[in-house]
């Protein structure tokens, strides 16, 4: 007991940043660490399927990121609180879980295996554009110079990357030739905004732990019942293939619960400003990561486009800083703003 005790001052005086910072790193790493372990499991195929394949690790990590949000927020499922909720929340909160917990993780999902990881990170960013555009026209969100420039740079950012940097399987869109795996990607970030500002407008009163994990249970249901219509009832055959969890414990220890606890360790005493600058530096830790672990080099064209997202990123950053001093504090966002941050793919 004594040890337990010694061990938890010792986390507590770890500063925010450290644990932000870790977690940076972790989910920037899980893009490429998920495709490297389904390239593992293409090597060691049961039957002819490959046991890790990108849907097993879908469905397989839902329920491994089930069990650490049970663990963390169980107490927030008592039944005075569950009887609370009125049915618009209940159709709020499925209609949340069903875009963010099962569509806009499939279509990542799908992405990974048709598309580069530098690609996905580019494209992707387009999520914090569109969640700004749609809480300034629904919400009435404030935004200054900063913010609208860093915006529309950034856009131009994800524009370049999308038609002049795609690869794998193409279609043609209006004259242009753009890759599925970018179009994946970029419907995934438009539903994940679209769910952001759903439960801005309708899901504040609603307590984290029942979102996070309402949310997980549907959208892995949900998955689990599309993947099955669409290739077919022996699709996750090699679901409990002995091998596909021995790298899904190592998966979900590292990339799950260590990288999702640091996040709410770091989000306890972090400032608005630390939380932004994470969001900021995640792109740039993914392609790094995307480098390092799959061997994957950025081509000028995605070299063009990420120089453009960095630069309204920055901008960006810097009218939060802006707007920061004019209100004169430095507020932390409520926990469910800060979980659901556009910082990239966290495992899950």
């Amino acid at each position: 007991m004594k040890v337990a005790n010694k061990v938890h001052q010792i986390l507590m005086r770890v500063p925010a940043p450290m644990y932000l910072g870790i977690a940076v790193l972790i989910f920037a790493a899980s893009n490429s660490v998920t495709k490297k372990i389904v390239d593992i499991g293409q090597n060691h195929a049961i039957n002819g399927r490959n046991p890790i394949s990108l849907c097993n690790v879908l469905f397989v990590g839902n329920i491994c990121a089930l069990g650490l949000m049970t663990l963390i927020f169980y107490q927030d499922w008592k039944p005075h609180t569950l009887k609370a909720l009125t049915r618009k929340d209940w159709i709020s909160l499925t209609i949340t879980g069903i875009l963010s917990g099962a569509i806009a993780p499939a279509l990542n999902f799908s992405a990974l295996g048709q598309t580069n990881i530098t690609n996905i990170v580019l494209i992707g960013r387009i999520e914090p554009i569109l969640t700004l555009v749609l809480g300034v026209w629904l919400l009435g969100s404030r935004v200054n110079f900063w913010s609208i420039a860093g915006s529309l740079i950034s856009l131009v950012g994800v524009v370049v990357t999308a038609f002049l940097a795609s690869s794998g399987q193409m279609m043609t869109m209006a004259g242009f030739h753009i890759g599925t795996g970018e179009i994946f990607v970029a419907i995934a970030a438009i539903i994940g905004s679209i769910a952001t500002i759903v439960g801005k407008l309708q899901l504040q009163s609603i307590p984290l732990g029942i979102f996070t994990i309402y949310r997980n249970i549907l959208g892995t249901v949900i998955f689990f019942l599309l993947a099955n219509l669409l290739y077919g009832p022996n699709h996750f055959a090699e679901v409990l293939s002995p091998f596909l969890w021995q790298w899904m414990i190592v998966y979900a220890a590292v990339i799950i619960i260590t990288g999702q606890l640091c996040w709410l360790a770091g989000l306890k005493n972090a400032t608005s400003t630390e939380l932004n600058l994470a969001s900021l530096l995640n792109p740039i830790a993914a392609i790094i990561m995307g480098y390092l672990i799959l061997g994957e080099s950025p081509t000028l064209a995605q070299y063009l486009g990420g120089s453009l997202l960095l630069v309204g990123i920055i901008l960006g950053f810097v009218g939060n800083l802006h707007q920061a001093k004019i209100n004169r504090e430095l507020v932390n966002p409520s926990p469910r703003e800060a979980m659901s941050m556009a910082i990239g793919f966290r495992g899950v």
